[in-house]
Order: structure tokens, then C-alpha cells, then sequence
């Protein structure tokens, strides 16, 4: 199967992402991305997929992935009353080497980045001594945030035995770089808008392609149509609402430019496996 490019938006102000994610359980979607991605998995048990390995994982399990390693994850959740959480940090190379140029205390974050090419997975000591740190990330300011993650970082070149996932033989599909431009230019665009109806005429514009051209591109790169693409982060962005706000469910979804709340539904069903009450309802049961 080939694996799904990833566009992760880096954020004005924070010199990398962190992002929680909840859902009744784990979706296999095959993808990669340029940057490095440190996952904490809870609640979950099942197979995680890097590279060429496949592998049963357990709650707590704590992985590294270097840049356009392809991974994914399968699982239920292990107590169906609460849903499984994804904790995901994830930082670029230049992120790693401005960190080592400007402090060499810091070089063994060099060594621990190299070895991530083909994915680490880390004890389960490390995994367990880790997880408060990992997950007071998501309660913390951001400017404690870098100093945690940091440490977090830091002890874990100091596991003495992580195992190497992926025997580095899968790779995933590469764009030139006049395509990558071009793909980033449409994304920014989509990621900044997605509330706002879709014209695709200035999306093709943008990548300086007709708009025949731009669809076959746009599906050939991201194995999905534009619509679908816009579907998932609006019910992306409607799933933070619902954790993070009180507001009626048809409010989120007229402001997410959905036509209707039956549309809405439908789709948030689709692609969550439940409806958005149901989806605020079991995560307010989450202690």
C-alpha cells in the first residue's frame, strides 16, 4: 500500500507541535512525513506498522520516527469506556541541529535522531518513567513545554537498549522539489481556510498547474480528493471544539462551513466511528 504524505502545520509561535488526539480506537492510515515523531500511545493494544516491521504494541508503548518513515497504528481500545489517546510531538531536523550548534552539551540528541531513521522503540522502564512528563506536556504553558520535552528527549538517549523497528528497505514515495513547493503552497492555503467553501480554481492556481492537472496531482500525492481532504480537518478541527468548548454541536459544525447538521453528522460518523455527542460524551468520562 502506499503510504500517505502528512502535512504537518508548524505554528507561528512554538519551534515544534505537539498534539493530543482521542478516539474509540486507532484507524490504520499508512503515512509519513519529513519531521521526526515521538508518539506516546494509551489505552491502545494492538499492531503498530514502520517501515518494513510490524509489531504488537501494548498501552504506554513510546516510539521515535525518523523523517518519511512510513507507520501507523491499528488498535481498540483496551477499556472501550474510554477512548485511546495519541500524544505526538513532533520536531524537524533543523530543529535537532540548531539545538546541537548552539549547544554541544546536547550532541547525544545527534545520535538519537540518527538512530530514529528506521524507528526506535523505546523500554518499557523508560516508556513508564517517561509518561507523566509526556503527559503533563498537554496541561503545561509552551514555555515549559520546550524544556520537558527537552528532558524527555535527553533521557531517552540515556535508554540503554531501544529496539530498532524497521530494517530501512520501505520507502516511501518522494516529491521533487518543485512538486513538494507547489504541495505546501495548496496545503498552507487549505490549512489557513478549510472553514470557508472550496474553490478549486485558485488552489490549481496556486500550484501554477490547470485544473485538471492540479486534481490528478492533489489525489496522486495525497491519496484523496481535495473535498476529502478538507472533510478531515474540519472533523479534526470539530473534535478540539467538542473537548476543548461547550458549544452546541450545530454551532460547530455552521462554523466549520458544513451545510447542515445532518451533513455534519454524517461525516463526523464517517471518519470518527460515532456521533459528535456521542464523541464529547465519552471524553468527558475520561478521568
Amino acid at each position: 500500500m502506499r503510504p500517505q504524505f502528512e502535512y504537518v502545520k508548524q505554528a507561528a509561535d512554538a519551534s515544534w507541535i505537539l498534539h493530543s488526539r482521542d478516539l474509540p480506537s486507532i484507524p490504520f492510515e499508512w503515512h509519513y512525513h519529513p519531521e521526526y515523531e515521538l508518539t506516546l500511545t494509551l489505552n491502545g493494544r494492538g499492531q503498530r506498522f514502520v517501515g518494513d516491521d510490524i509489531s504488537d504494541f501494548d498501552d504506554g508503548d513510546l516510539v521515535l520516527i525518523g523523517p518519511n518513515l512510513p507507520h501507523t497504528w491499528s488498535a481498540p481500545a483496551i477499556d472501550a469506556q474510554r477512548p485511546t489517546r495519541s500524544i505526538v510531538m513532533w520536531f524537524s531536523q533543523a530543529w535537532v541541529d540548531g539545538l546541537v550548534a548552539d549547544f554541544p552539551e546536547l550532541q547525544p540528541l545527534h545520535r538519537l535522531a540518527r538512530s530514529a531513521a528506521q524507528g526506535l522503540e523505546f523500554s518499557a522502564a523508560h516508556a513508564t518513567a517517561l509518561r507523566p512528563l509526556i503527559e503533563g506536556l498537554l496541561q503545561a504553558t509552551p514555555a515549559r513545554r520546550l524544556p520537558t520535552l527537552l528532558e524527555i528527549l535527553v533521557r531517552l538517549t540515556e535508554d540503554p537498549a531501544p529496539r530498532c523497528l524497521s530494517l530501512g528497505q520501505l520507502e516511501p514515495p518522494r516529491l521533487a522539489a518543485v512538486q513538494g513547493e507547489r504541495l505546501a503552497r495548496v496545503l498552507d492555503l487549505l490549512h489557513a481556510d478549510f472553514a470557508q467553501p472550496i474553490e478549486i480554481a485558485p488552489l490549481a492556481e496556486r500550484a501554477a498547474m490547470t485544473v485538471g492537472a492540479f486534481h490528478r496531482f492533489f489525489r496522486r500525492h495525497m491519496q484523496m480528493t481535495v473535498t476529502a481532504y478538507v472533510a478531515r480537518l474540519r472533523i479534526g478541527r470539530a473534535c478540539q471544539q467538542l473537548v476543548e468548548t461547550t458549544k452546541p454541536v450545530a454551532v460547530i459544525a455552521s462554523e466549520l462551513g458544513f451545510a447542515s447538521l445532518s451533513h455534519f453528522n454524517r461525516q463526523f460518523r464517517e471518519l470518527r466511528g460515532m456521533t459528535p455527542r456521542a464523541f464529547r460524551t465519552r471524553h468527558e468520562q475520561r478521568p
